[in-house]
């Protein structure tokens, strides 16, 4: 799968607007087939998108990689939370190493959803990848005292705050399009790998920082 960062995806929606042809870019996952959608001046600021997208029912796919589990589920429609679909995607944001489920903060939910979707309307498709949600107390001192990335007031204690990935989405142009929702924080990961890295989203005051 390629990863495409901000200035490749921007070169590769902005040609299919002026040419007006899918095919050069097909095979790599930027736009699907019959997409006739125009990309608006800026891709990573929401506001710039119409009201029908916050209106639309609410499906969220994502995959878990600690747990293998997979979920793909409306959890919103016609204005109304879903309470069963909601505590499907507690149990998947989970804190899998203590098994603990917790009551997650709805806004969190909704960045994720709005993440994947607004990407899919230009034809990237792929499942929001969690790699830390709700976290308890003993794991996040267990990653403190590892060294890892881990703030002893962690949102993640709240569940007010995931990190999660979209694979072959380069972490930076996930993390601007987050930061453009101006829904919280967002702390961008960059790390060297396969996977690369991830982001940070939670529902805390507005504020940016690289990890």
């Amino acid at each position: 799968m390629h990863n495409f960062d901000r200035r490749s995806f921007i070169k590769a929606v902005s040609t299919l607007a002026v040419i007006g042809s899918v095919e050069p870019f097909l095979n790599r996952g930027v736009l699907a087939a019959g997409s006739d959608l125009v990309p608006p001046p800026d891709l990573f600021d929401p506001g710039l998108v119409d009201l029908t997208f916050w209106l639309q029912p609410r499906t969220l796919e994502m995959v878990r990689p600690q747990s293998g589990e997979r979920l793909n589920i409306t959890y919103w429609k016609d204005g109304h939370l879903n309470p069963i679909a909601y505590e499907q995607i507690c149990g998947l944001l989970r804190d899998v190493q203590a098994n603990q489920v917790f009551r997650m903060d709805t806004q969190i939910i909704d960045t994720l959803w709005a993440a994947q979707a607004f990407v899919r309307r230009y034809g990237f498709v792929a499942p929001v990848e969690i790699t830390s949600g709700y976290r308890s107390p003993k794991t996040n001192a267990r990653l403190i005292e590892k060294g890892l990335p881990a703030a002893r007031n962690s949102l993640h204690l709240k569940g007010q705050a995931v990190d999660f990935r979209l694979p072959g989405l380069h972490p930076r142009v996930l993390g601007e399009l987050v930061e453009g929702f101006r829904a919280g924080g967002v702390g961008f990961y960059f790390r060297v790998g396969a996977k690369g890295g991830w982001i940070h989203a939670d529902t805390g005051p507005e504020r940016v920082w690289r990890g």
